[in-house]
Order: structure tokens, then C-alpha cells, then sequence
């Protein structure tokens, strides 16, 4: 189940035809799905339970770099390539997420897959952008289980299509709000006056609290509390709920600038908030915005020049707004999307992270009074 196929609609924008972040013209998702072993923890053996995603934004990416921006909520974790993307504003590489301590065999392997698509003997710069969160508590994650092979089949399996979500990927042995979390997409295309752009969303949710998660307004999370369905973060005391991380990677097809692309991942934390999200102190909630226009009038950072000067297209600011509300709209309902399609996981050590189970989601929301959108299931 997705949230729509609950009836919950959030906001007021239609999503595109595949509701995901592929729905901006020529966006893939790819994953590769780590699942093996089971009981008790033997680093470097398992149970394994992680992967990776990667998102390309175009065929080319290397060669035709694209305008974006991120923004950092809270800034414990890591999205490499970041540094580069604020001072040239440049998006040079593919995207892809992991767990924490597989950031580097990732980044790795990227340019490594990039040189093998040159000439022999080529010199290739890169500065691969690779984002994490954390999923030892599921996960084997000091047994560095993901490989380079690994990553190569997750950019070989990348599709425009429909986008695989939920345990799947990087996010395999995500947490979020107490419940099973993961990867999770949407998307929006604004009015005809404000240009029909697309925007979609792509999130890693591996955090916050049980007891904040609100659906569409509605406190949810409060209205299921662990002692209902247990909260997996209470095995490990040491460790406080809601210590997790959010990824969210945001694509438009709308003429964006860097500072423009910088406001629409800004706006990433709006959408997170609004499902009960608050940056902790220990979350890494770092975001990316790229916009897929003027891909063929921007000058690679290694290409000689051909021209002085180049010509881009430009969205007024007039009209940005309506992209803020896509944003806003679209990273709610990612995080729903992760929460409704993820299947309870049993991981290292028996630790289970339970399913929010669509049923049991429409109840509270009733118990509220508060109908999810149309009632097309209430």
C-alpha cells in the first residue's frame, strides 16, 4: 500500500504518473538488496541487512552537469561532494545512498564505474555525491558487506518506471518513527500558470519518534504506543529514539539556478516536519535539489570552453513558490510512502522493526475525527 491507495491524500497538487522521483523526465532509480543470515550478531557475517540505491539524473550526467544545491537540517551525517556542489554549483555524478560505514566503498566505486565508461587511459576527475544513514541495529554494519560489484548492479538496474520502495536497497535496514522505514518517493506537477514543472522526491527515512509521527495533520504515532507495537530502539538503551537520519534527494525539470535549487531542498525540512520530524541533535538530515532544465548549456568543470559565454533559462521567482508546495507535499507523503510499503524486518540479534500496518494507520486516524483525504478508505 502507498498513501493513496489509503485515500490519504496530502496537499492539494496531483502527483505524475508514476508518483515518484522518476516522473522528472529522465531520472532512474536503481538498487541493489543486501539480505542474508539470521540471530545473533558475528561481525563480519551477518545477518545482513543493506544495500544500495543510486538516482541518475540523466544518461550523461558526467558529461552534462546539471544546476543544484543542497541544505543541511542537522548535520550529523554525510553526503559527499557536497563542498564542490555549494561553490560551483554543479551536480557532476550520479547520486547514490548506503549505510554509514559503506560510504567510501561507494563513493569508490562510482568513479570507478565512471572511468570504465572513457577511453583507456583517460584522466577522469570526480567528486561522487553519496548520502548515509545508519542501520546497525538491523544490520550487520561493521561487516562491510557492501561491495563495489554491488553498486554497478544497482546503476545497471536503474529505471525511469515505477521506483521500488520501502526494504529495498539502502534502505533495507532503515528505522523510522519506531516503525520499519526506508526508501520512499513522490512527486507533484504544478499548475499550468506556474509552469506544469515536475517536481519528485526520493527520501532515506531512518528517523524520529514514535510519538511524533503525524499523518495529514493527525497524531498517529501517539495514538500507536510501544507497548502496542514495539519500538526496536528499547533493546538497546544506550541509544536514544529517534537518533536516526533522513536523505531526501529532490529533482525538477523546472529552470532552476543554484540559489533557486538551494530554496526548493530548504524546503525538504517543511515536508519532514510536518510528519513529526525535528532535526535532533544525532539525526543527519541532509538534502539535495537538481534541476534537469538547461542540461546541454552548461559546461562540464574538466570540458575547454567552446564559447565566452552561455545562455540559460530562467523560472521568475514570481512563480516559485508553487515549486516550495511541491516540495513540501512531496517529501510528507516519500516518508509515508517508506512507513506504508515497508514489511516488518527481523534483523542482528532478533531485533524486529515492525510494519505500520494501513489498517491500523486508517483507525487512529479516525479515532482522531480527522479523515486522511477523499475517504476513499475511511
Amino acid at each position: 500500500m502507498r498513501a493513496r491507495d489509503l485515500g490519504i491524500m496530502i496537499g492539494d497538487l496531483p502527483p505524475g504518473s508514476n508518483g515518484a522521483i522518476t516522473d522528472v523526465q529522465g531520472v532512474a532509480v536503481g538498487h541493489t538488496t543486501l539480505v542474508s543470515g539470521e540471530g545473533p550478531l558475528r561481525v563480519g557475517h551477518g545477518p545482513v541487512r543493506t544495500g544500495v540505491t543510486v538516482i541518475l539524473p540523466h544518461d550523461g550526467i558526467g558529461e552534462e552537469p546539471l544546476f543544484a544545491a543542497p541544505h543541511r537540517l542537522n548535520g550529523n551525517g554525510e553526503l559527499t561532494g557536497l563542498e564542490w556542489i555549494r561553490e560551483s554549483g554543479l551536480l557532476t555524478s550520479p547520486i547514490a545512498l548506503t549505510n554509514t560505514h559503506s560510504v567510501g566503498v561507494v563513493r569508490d566505486a562510482l568513479i570507478t564505474f565512471a572511468v570504465r565508461q572513457r577511453p583507456h587511459g583517460e584522466v577522469h576527475w570526480s567528486l561522487p555525491v553519496v548520502g548515509e544513514t545508519w542501520d546497525g541495529l538491523l544490520n550487520d554494519i561493521n561487516g562491510m558487506h557492501v561491495r563495489p560489484e554491488h553498486v554497478e548492479a544497482a546503476l545497471e538496474s536503474a529505471s525511469t518506471g515505477p521506483v521500488a520502495e520501502w526494504n529495498v536497497g539502502s534502505g533495507t535496514g532503515m528505522i523510522c518513527h519506531g516503525f520499519k522505514g526506508g526508501i520512499g518517493t513522490a512527486s507533484r506537477v504544478v499548475e499550468p500558470k506556474d509552469g506544469a514543472f515536475t517536481v519528485g522526491v526520493l527520501v532515506q527515512a531512518n528517523h524520529g519518534r514514535r510519538e511524533r509521527l503525524t499523518v495529514n495533520g493527525v497524531p498517529v504515532g501517539a495514538a500507536i504506543p510501544h507497548e502496542e507495537v514495539p519500538v526496536p530502539w528499547r533493546v538497546l538503551q544506550e541509544r536514544r529514539e529517534g537518533a536516526g537520519s533522513i536523505i531526501a534527494i529532490v529533482a525538477t525539470d523546472a529552470p532552476l539556478l543554484p540559489t533557486q535549487c538551494a530554496r526548493l531542498a530548504q524546503r525538504v525540512g517543511l515536508g519532514i516536519a510536518r510528519t513529526g520530524g525535528a532535526g535532533e541533535h544525532s539525526s543527519g538530515d541532509l538534502f539535495l535539489a537538481f534541476s534537469t532544465a538547461n542540461r546541454a548549456a552548461i559546461d562540464s568543470p574538466m570540458a575547454t570552453p567552446d564559447r565566452l559565454t552561455r545562455s540559460v533559462e530562467v523560472l521568475s521567482d514570481a512563480h516559485i513558490t508553487a515549486l516550495f508546495y511541491a516540495v513540501i507535499e512531496a517529501t510528507e507523503e516519500a516518508i509515508l510512502n517508506a512507513l506504508l510499503q515497508a514489511a516488518t524486518t527481523s534483523g542482528r540479534d532478533g531485533i524486529t522493526a515492525h510494519a505500520l500496518d494501513p489498517d491500523r494507520l486508517l483507525d487512529a486516524m479516525r479515532g482522531f475525527g480527522r479523515p486522511a483525504g477523499d475517504g476513499s478508505r475511511l
